[in-house]
């Protein structure tokens, strides 16, 4: 299948990607045996990029992904690219984001233990730091690559000015900002900033945190244990009027393009110039070999058009952040001072 290059990195990868947050505890309940069937399966389908975290479930996503790529992370290392993040760390009180360079460094171990693996393709800073300078920050990862840990450095929910800080002292290769019809933010700005400077963009959401996939109603509720429970982007009258703006966008994809919700709003990520690829999660078989079909899908600027005018009467969503399970709000993180 055909691939792409990931900005400055020069990594070949698929434009569909692997996400493995919604195998970290935060999305609830799931079996095991078929998360690691959908990712073999993305495997078999040609997904050669793979994205987790430490703070996903803090070893649990990792450990998973490792154990299901075990063979190819053996025996064909170069084949796959495993890109994790660090820069969270659990408190008595939850979450908090910690970008400091010793936490990175010991973040950084833990990850590779638990992936199985001496390096990671590409290593990201999870959330900005307000209280780490970047230039600490960027130095500790640079000295990361020079051991030979991390090949590739990027960073996650940033701003571009905060990204042109931390650059002033090594580059920032990778950019993963989250990106989906509901929340375009990025698109001012950001992938602006990531265009000019040959910046390698992964957008996550693309579905919306599965609000696109067209499998949710009014009705739809969701386990305590699962972040959306908290989220109110999944209640009230903003869930309600998305609700019906989905409803509009399955009958254009059904009865127009012959496709599914799902699959257009993967494509229509994709058919930004300035993004190289969309991280998509499963944790079926199925769930992803939809995901990766949308990667054929080809919007002209007509359909782009119509589904701007589909969206016109949508309401524009923040997303999910650290602090979600302490704060009462949630916040657009794309503001160079809102980095709590």
């Amino acid at each position: 299948m055909a691939t792409v290059t990931l900005g400055m990195t020069g990594l070949e990868v698929y434009p569909i990607a692997f996400g493995a947050w919604q195998l970290g505890g935060e999305w609830g309940e799931f079996d095991e045996q078929q998360a690691v069937a959908a990712i073999r399966q993305a495997r078999e389908l040609g997904v050669n990029l793979f994205d987790t975290a430490q703070g996903y479930g803090f070893g649990a996503s990792e450990q998973l992904l490792g154990r299901a790529l075990r063979d190819d992370l053996d025996k064909r290392r170069d084949d796959v690219a495993i890109a994790t993040k660090g820069g969270l760390r659990m408190t008595d009180d939850g979450v908090v984001r910690d970008a400091s360079p010793d936490f990175l460094r010991s973040g950084l171990e833990d990850s590779l233990r638990s992936l199985g693996v001496d390096y990671v393709d590409i290593y990201q800073v999870h959330w900005p730091d307000p209280n780490v300078p970047f230039a600490e920050t960027a130095a500790a990862l640079e000295e990361l690559v020079q051991e030979g840990k991390v090949r590739h450095v990027g960073v996650s929910n940033y701003g571009a000015a905060q990204m042109a800080e931390f650059t002033r002292i090594r580059p920032v290769e990778t950019l993963q900002p989250p990106y989906h019809l509901f929340r375009r933010d990025i698109e001012a700005e950001l992938l602006p900033y990531a265009r000019e400077h040959d910046v390698g963009v992964l957008v996550y959401g693309p579905l919306a945190h599965g609000l696109l996939t067209g499998t949710m109603d009014e009705h739809t509720t969701f386990a305590a244990d699962d972040w959306r429970s908290k989220s109110s982007v999944f209640a009230g009258e903003t869930f309600r009027r998305n609700l019906e703006t989905v409803s509009e966008l399955e009958r254009l994809a059904a009865d127009e393009l012959g496709t599914s919700v799902a699959q257009l709003a993967v494509a229509w990520t994709l058919a930004n110039p300035a993004v190289h690829v969309a991280i998509v999660g499963a944790r079926s078989p199925g769930h992803i070999e939809e995901s990766v079909a949308a990667a054929q899908l080809r919007l002209s600027e007509a359909d782009l058009e119509r589904i701007d005018r589909i969206m016109a009467s949508s309401v524009a969503v923040a997303g999910p952040f650290p602090e979600l399970g302490r704060l009462s709000t949630e916040t657009s993180v794309f503001t160079d001072t809102n980095v709590r």
